[in-house]
């Protein structure tokens, strides 16, 4: 199973991302083995860090959790190969540029079918590497580029929300769908099912494939912290997604099919796919 996380803030946090919970997901007590990923926005652009290695004995993983590195938007993602090696081109969270933008894209899931039906489409972004994730990343920048036709200004984020709504509900029909989606503007959520790690194996996809910490309406001091993340809260003006709650209080499991947008912080609109 893939573990997500992002953050949205209104500020620029200092974030000093361990990924020693995150490394534990990634083959010290979990059969995740297939790579890790995180990407920092700054701006238009994002420093992204990944490799297709297990995280819990990574040099880059050590390397870091020394940086104090600050964004108001971050996507990280620990793989479980299901579609495609556990390559570099395979790893998680993908990046393509579009209206002067980077944008990051990270899932959650199995999309069937979705190569035999669109793995021949002449796109504009085509998939470096062999997953149905980077597909569907290509697939919805193909939506979204009508919008950021007019690089001058950028498209009204409800708009843009429309757009990664349609597709999300449109992925739901072929699997379980739980993305994570930024333009550095802002950040798109959505929520589907998941599989569970139990015992020797792995349940049928079920909900929550996401949850959700709004800190605007929690007082949790100048820091959240908990394994594997601590960021330095500049004000209240967070939330933070995760596969599974990072702590005990103040998370909420977001029902099935749900997708969310989120910019400095705060959600902005939400709707069922």
């Amino acid at each position: 199973m893939c573990e997500l996380f992002a953050m949205s803030s209104r500020e620029r946090s200092s974030v000093n991302y361990s990924l020693n919970e995150f490394a534990k997901h990634g083959g010290l007590t979990h059969r995740n083995r297939s790579g890790w990923g995180i990407a920092y926005y700054h701006d238009r652009d994002a420093f992204l860090v990944k490799e297709p290695e297990p995280a819990h004995d990574s040099p880059w993983v050590r390397f870091v959790a020394e940086q104090n590195l600050e964004s108001r938007f971050i996507i990280a993602h620990v793989r479980l190969a299901t579609v495609g090696a556990p390559t570099l081109e395979n790893t998680h969270p993908f990046r393509r540029a579009l209206g002067r933008r980077v944008h990051v894209f990270a899932h959650n899931g199995t999309l069937k079918g979705l190569h035999d039906d669109f793995g021949s489409m002449p796109l504009l972004r085509v998939p470096v590497g062999d997953t149905d994730s980077e597909l569907a990343f290509c697939l919805l920048l193909e939506r979204m580029a009508p919008l950021w036709n007019n690089q001058a200004h950028e498209p009204d984020v409800l708009d843009r929300f429309e757009v990664f709504a349609e597709f999300a509900a449109d992925m739901r029909a072929r699997g379980s769908s739980n993305f994570l989606y930024s333009d550095g503007d802002a950040l798109f959520v959505h929520a589907d099912k998941r599989i569970y790690e139990e015992g020797e194996g792995y349940s049928d996809p079920r909900p929550p494939g996401l949850s959700v910490r709004n800190c605007v309406a929690c007082q949790i001091g100048p820091e959240f912290a908990c394994d594997g993340l601590k960021i330095g809260m500049t004000d209240q003006h967070s939330m933070l997604f995760a596969s599974v709650p990072l702590d005990d209080a103040g998370w909420e499991p977001l029902p099935e099919g749900v997708a969310i947008v989120a910019r400095d912080g705060e959600e902005i609109a939400r709707r069922e796919t």
